[in-house]
């Protein structure tokens, strides 16, 4: 079984930055971008958010990563966007160990 080239992509396409959302699929991501716009009668600030599924050829980024994506080629049939570099990992979590607190007690 052969594998297709690496995606490419183009120079000029737009750049986003997002947060990894969910990352149980094999070289695909879910990343969700969150802003604020205003309402147009109420002038509220409202916060939404898009989510885009992202292509990730080495399954390099994780669960909370702030990573930068570009447009591309269609992959399948949600994914148009692929994976350039990652921003900022994760901050890991602290494990609790559980039998020193209870032993203490």
């Amino acid at each position: 079984m052969s594998r297709k080239s690496p995606v490419q992509v183009p120079e000029q396409s737009p750049r986003l930055v997002g947060v990894v959302d969910r990352a149980s699929r094999d070289r695909t991501r879910r990343v969700v971008i969150s802003y604020s716009s205003r309402h147009p009668r109420y002038g509220k600030y409202i916060r939404q958010r898009t989510v885009l599924h992202v292509h990730d050829e080495r399954n390099e980024s994780h669960l909370g990563d702030r990573v930068e994506i570009a447009e591309c080629r269609p992959i399948s049939k949600t994914k148009r966007w692929s994976l350039v570099r990652i921003v900022e990992k994760a901050p890991v979590k602290a494990e609790i160990v559980y039998g020193e607190a209870t032993a203490k007690a």
